[in-house]
């Protein structure tokens, strides 16, 4: 009887963390969604109401003004132009040090990137800057350029740990059958890394197409390389106390990369779990 007492006392427990962590997620997300529904006159009734009818003239609004499809682009082809890069050199440079690990010079490399994870952004933010303005790269390719370089650090993190995790004897193989190395890579490693490659795929591109600080930083001095975020951090001043625009706005940002994660989560979780128990 206490077991049974226990069991259910924990299992109540858990729901309730469970539900009071999935109202934190929930509650912003909707509240952003019914202000967007909205017209100005039922927001200032009250805030937090539920909108009277599905309102879109908000949405229309927002896509007509503003040079809103520029904006898209810009997040579009950055985002886009990044994960290009990163899922080609990624898995390709992480193959070389897996597999030379043994030699001081891709023992030191190795060490020399993961060593980039510990120096936070704000360390390195104004000297960045400045280098960037000097090398005139205040722009799509110059912040290209840093978005491949944050992710291809812990890109490598993650996949010269899943390489260590594949058996040398499957690649011995390869060179039995008289494989070459590009053969080995393409035709043996590249389809094993399909898993932890759209893992780091995934998550660099919801980190690069929701990311405000090197936008802001790098893309601010002309309103023709701002990409949604920046659209959207401007948006106050250029459109007063609308708020039910601004939350509109909002929406548009978060529904492509949501419905991206929504068709995309299972590669994350397949990929972390099958790195865990390869053999």
């Amino acid at each position: 009887m206490n077991m049974n007492i226990r069991l259910n006392g924990q299992k109540t427990l858990r729901f309730l963390f469970l539900l009071i962590g999935v109202s934190m997620i929930l509650f912003p997300l909707a509240v952003t969604l019914f202000t967007a529904m909205k017209t100005p006159e039922e927001s200032a009734e009250s805030f937090f109401s539920l909108p009277g009818s599905f309102y879109l003239g908000n949405f229309t609004e927002v896509i007509q003004k503003s040079n809103y499809w520029t904006y898209v682009m810009n997040s579009v082809i950055i985002t886009g132009v990044s994960v290009l890069i990163i899922l080609i050199i990624v898995p390709l440079v992480s193959y070389s040090i897996s597999r030379n690990i043994h030699k001081r010079f891709y023992r030191w490399l190795y060490v020399a990137i993961i060593g980039g994870m510990f120096v936070p952004f704000q360390v390195i933010m104004l000297p960045l800057v400045k280098q960037m303005s000097a090398l005139h790269l205040m722009n799509q390719t110059g912040i290209i350029i840093l978005y491949v370089t944050f992710a291809f650090i812990q890109g490598v993190f993650l996949c010269v740990g899943y390489l260590n995790s594949i058996p040398l004897e499957i690649e011995e193989a390869g060179v039995m059958d008289g494989c070459s190395i590009w053969q080995i890579f393409f035709r043996i490693v590249w389809p094993l890394l399909k898993p932890i490659t759209f893992t780091i795929v995934i998550i660099k591109a919801l980190w690069i197409w929701n990311d405000f600080l090197l936008p802001l930083i790098i893309l601010n001095k002309s309103s023709e390389y701002w990409t949604l975020q920046l659209f959207q951090y401007n948006f106050k001043s250029q459109y007063s106390f609308d708020y039910n625009l601004a939350f509109a706005s909002y929406v548009l940002s978060m529904l492509p990369i949501m419905i991206m994660y929504m068709f995309t989560q299972r590669y994350i979780v397949s990929g972390l779990t099958d790195g865990a128990i390869k053999s």
